[in-house]
């Protein structure tokens, strides 16, 4: 056997360490290059759109985001009661979602149940991401709609001097949208707080019951807190989800371009409207919807770029 001097290991050492900086100056180089073509895509799809869209922005311009009117015979287009629509629905979904995510993710993540249980639940919460949207749309039709049918008179009997229930109720609306987009959302805010929440530290638990705090003080005054941006993080991904949604908010809220404030009545969002006229739209009609999907693009746009600044500003503290 010839054995190995200690020059013979150094050089091995150095050879090593050699491969190691070539891989992982490589590794760095391709994820740039990866995150730059990602970066590339998104901006090319933002032209293309807006080359379709310019047409549109040309003849109707900056009116298009104040007018309530969308009559394709006489080409006047307005987006106001999509836009109203869109941010509306997102809120009525979020505003639902977040007590309910919340909630699941601090019984999951916590020791409230079993693990036998936990994992099972956790696997159920999960698979509702993998629902088509149709079907969400579908159970919305021959379920939901008729289920809060009883929710939605009440609300009009007792509150209907309010502008948000002023209408009667008339099955695909406003509220069956916002309802629908709360459970497909639940899944995401679910998971990303779970795991906010279980990736702390677990001496932040023990020094707080050290202290003398109960399991629900040390929940919602250290924990809650701590797992903060990434619960908000999780908030505006399921956020983002909810205003892009589009065949089952095309299913269940009606699609009605009137602009009306009742969430009891129907309404129509960006991408119902693109999705239900897109297919036969022509001439300026086409360019409109166009313009009506850069629009979409620059509020989720917009709402990414507040997550960052919110996850970013709550680091900081």
């Amino acid at each position: 056997m010839t054995a190995v001097t200690s020059d013979d290991r150094s050089e091995q050492d150095v050879e090593r360490s050699d491969i190691e900086k070539a891989t992982d100056r490589s590794f760095i180089w391709g994820t740039g290059i990866l995150a730059i073509a990602v970066a590339a895509v998104l901006l090319w799809i933002a032209a293309q759109v807006a080359t379709e869209a310019m047409p549109a922005i040309q003849t109707i311009g900056l009116d298009f985001l104040t007018r309530s009117t969308w009559d394709p015979v006489d080409d006047i287009y307005g987006i106001l009661p999509a836009i109203y629509g869109t941010l509306i629905s997102s809120l009525i979904a979020i505003l639902l979602a977040v007590p309910i995510g919340l909630a699941c993710a601090i019984v999951l993540s916590e020791n409230f149940l079993p693990i036998s249980i936990r994992t099972p639940l956790t696997f159920l919460i999960e698979l509702l991401a993998a629902i088509p949207s149709v079907v969400y749309g579908l159970w919305g039709i021959y379920v939901l709609i008729p289920f809060i049918e009883p929710i939605g008179n009440w609300l009009h009997d007792n509150f209907g001097w309010f502008p948000l229930f002023s209408t009667p109720y008339q099955g695909p609306g406003m509220l069956p949208a916002g309802i629908v987009l709360a459970i497909m959302i639940l899944p995401i805010l679910t998971v990303i707080a779970r795991d906010s929440l279980a990736a702390l530290p677990t001496n932040l638990r023990w020094g707080s019951y050290g202290i003398g705090a109960t399991r629900w003080r040390t929940i919602f005054s250290v924990l809650i807190p701590a797992a903060f941006s990434g619960i908000v993080g999780g908030i505006m991904l399921a956020l983002g989800r909810a205003l892009g949604e589009t065949m089952a908010v095309t299913l269940v809220i009606g699609n009605s371009t009137d602009l009306n404030f009742s969430v009891l009545a129907p309404s129509v969002t960006i991408s119902s409207l693109l999705a239900s006229q897109f297919a036969e739209a022509s001439g300026l009609q086409e360019d409109a919807l166009f313009y009506a999907g850069l629009i979409l693009f620059a509020i989720t746009l917009i709402v990414n770029i507040l997550a960052e600044i919110i996850v970013l500003r709550v680091k900081k503290y």
